[in-house]
């Protein structure tokens, strides 16, 4: 492979993440304005109001560009450098190990603290909760519930939260315990008199 193609392939792979990266950001951003304490076409609301941002920002930006051509060549600039740090390969003396498998207790303890006072969350909401921390970017829930699926956290699919049924977990589930946990059996004596 020449130099001009390593070049070319990191630009367009690191172009491919970096558009993947911004429209699941954009996308858990519209997500976040859903309302769960209301229900129907008024929990949409927030969400319908963040796409009309969006629409209008990308609307003005298309103006100004229209306005002054030049500033195109900035902002190719600006995206081509983004990409080229977003396609660094990794370095060959850190070979790249595979992410460590959460506890199955720490997974329990986040769904829990993203449920709050609730009895139930959805995973869409636990999903936009993690990529608003930097985690999961670019992931969808049915990646989310396959993973909690392979940890054996309970996962329903008609989950209720302020009347829309999706899949999501229940308090109930996650406060039972664990059957990939251990049962301790007691190994002291029994003194019974």
């Amino acid at each position: 492979m020449t130099r001009l193609a390593r070049a070319a392939g990191r630009l367009a792979d690191g172009s491919s993440t970096l558009a993947r990266r911004t429209g699941a950001r954009l996308a858990a951003w519209v997500a976040r304005a859903r309302r769960d304490d209301l229900d129907g076409w008024r929990a949409a609301l927030g969400c319908w109001l963040r796409l009309a941002l969006l629409t209008l920002g990308l609307y003005l930006l298309w103006r100004l560009v229209r306005f002054l051509p030049a500033l195109l060549w900035l902002l190719s600039a600006g995206w081509i450098a983004a990409a080229w740090r977003a396609g660094r390969a990794p370095s060959p003396e850190a070979p790249e190990e595979a992410p460590p498998v959460p506890h199955v207790e720490a997974v329990r303890r986040l769904l829990l603290d993203v449920m709050g006072d609730a009895s139930r969350v959805h995973l869409r909401t636990v999903l936009a909760h993690l990529q608003e921390h930097g985690q999961w970017e670019g992931r969808k829930v049915a990646d989310l519930r396959a993973h909690l699926a392979r940890l054996q956290v309970p996962v329903s699919r008609s989950v209720k939260v302020a009347g829309v049924p999706t899949w999501g977990v229940r308090r109930r589930d996650l406060e039972a315990p664990s059957p990939a946990d251990p049962q301790e059996a007691s190994t002291a004596p029994s003194t019974a008199a």
